[in-house]
């Protein structure tokens, strides 16, 4: 047997700086100013949901030259202190009371505004949730239950918020037409592959892209049950989406800051400047998180093999979201579970490291941003008593990687653009 190697500390904290600087450069401090339009003739009223949505408020308040009031929407715990802009904390990823509240006073917030009048939405990662304001006919209790089936089906963030936009009175471009005439301007971080604005907190100031057909397809997909309410709502007029030719959609105007290949190209330039070649493979990859776990070890061991054209030291860089299809009882986001899966496929090979972790500082419902992993890995988990394929089995990663003293906690980084996962192969 192959001696098993020390736990790699140089190279985890290397990891833990690229990840740190990726955090760093999505920050609503650093990007915000330089997106803002001019000042109305009229009113100015920021409205916005997601996880980065109060540290964009605050952004806002330092940069904006006139009056402005509203009410911005994020996960409790990612709250930043602000002067002019309400800040509400709910419920993520699971909608709750407090959001179902401050989404109606969003709504009215922009009823009755003029076309001198300016909204200003601030919109990023989590905001489907947080403003989940269901239609007249269904209840909180029944849109949480399609949303939590969602969560464990496995299905990508895409495929959800075609449901999600459908079962909000705000998502699908709503929120857009409720504000007309008064323009619409977005300034949006995205946590979504490809960054379709659509997709971004259910697109609630773009045209809508789903419809109640592509909402039932979506529930069909994934055997996810479709109660007789449901069905009755998907069924009627209410559910159909604003028209794409709509005004309000004309008249607004949408501006991506930063998303995840913000984050990885500051990744790839901080790896350049330590002498290190960087290979972005893209911020947009899917897939179940140990499946694509094992995809990128098997790349890592060719490249450490000298199997490819890529040569050593190198970074592996890579963004996206993956899903986990929860079996187990166990505990442990999507970046444990796909690094845990990694740490299998890389045991007892030398020279190999990653970190994996949620830009917003949570993975899944836990307290990491996720985790990192070597080739020592696997077989210290075992001297700890845990046997690593169980622990996935089980859905279990962050016992292992807690365990083990390997999670990497940061707290709420008060911006989201996705996962970061980078490779470090010598």
């Amino acid at each position: 047997m192959i001696p098993l190697p020390d736990r790699d500390d140089g190279a985890r904290r290397f990891l833990r700086g690229c990840f740190d600087r990726a955090v760093e450069v999505c920050r609503p401090d650093r990007i915000l100013g330089g997106h803002l339009p001019p000042p109305p003739a009229g009113r100015t009223v920021v409205v916005g949901a997601g996880k980065a949505a109060a540290s964009m408020a605050a952004a806002l308040e330092a940069h904006w030259p006139g009056p402005l009031d509203g009410l911005v929407i994020t996960r409790h715990g990612h709250g930043h202190p602000c002067a002019r802009i309400r800040v509400v904390e709910a419920g993520h990823p699971d909608p709750d009371a407090e959001g179902e509240r401050a989404a109606a006073e969003l709504l009215r917030l922009v009823d009755g505004l003029g076309p001198d009048d300016l909204v200003l939405c601030l919109l990023s990662g989590g905001g489907s949730s947080l403003m989940m304001l269901p239609p007249d006919g269904l209840t909180l209790a029944e849109v949480k239950a399609v949303n939590g089936a969602l969560l464990r089906s496995g299905a990508p963030i895409g495929d959800m918020n075609r449901v999600r936009s459908v079962l909000s009175r705000l998502g699908g471009g709503r929120l857009a037409v409720a504000a007309w005439p008064a323009p619409v301007v977005t300034l949006a971080i995205s946590d979504v592959p490809g960054d379709e604005p659509a997709t971004i907190a259910s697109g609630p100031t773009v045209p809508p892209v789903s419809s109640p057909a592509l909402a039932h397809a979506v529930l069909d997909r994934y055997r996810i049950p479709v109660p007789e309410r449901l069905a009755a709502f998907l069924a009627s007029d209410a559910a159909r989406p604003p028209a794409a030719d709509h005004h309000a959609f004309g008249a607004g105007r949408f501006h991506l800051m930063a998303s995840g290949l913000s984050a990885l190209n500051a990744a790839a330039e901080a790896a350049r400047t330590a002498g290190i070649e960087p290979l972005v493979l893209g911020d947009a990859i899917e897939g179940e998180a140990r499946q694509v776990g094992t995809v990128m070890a098997g790349i890592a061991r060719s490249i450490r093999q000298g199997g490819t054209t890529a040569s050593r030291p190198c970074l592996l860089l890579s963004g996206g979201e993956t899903s986990v299809t929860v079996a187990g009882q166990g505990r442990g986001g999507r970046n444990a579970e796909f690094l845990l899966s990694f740490a299998l496929g890389i045991q007892e090979v030398e020279g190999i490291a990653a970190i994996a972790c949620d830009t917003d500082g949570i993975d899944g419902s836990e307290t990491n941003a996720g985790a990192l992993a070597d080739g020592a890995t696997a077989g210290r988990a075992r001297a700890a008593g845990l046997d690593p394929a169980d622990r996935l089995g089980d859905n279990d990663a962050y016992t292992v990687f807690a365990a083990l003293g390997d999670l990497v906690v940061t707290g709420p980084t008060l911006t989201n653009v996705n996962d970061f996962r980078a490779v470090l192969i010598r």
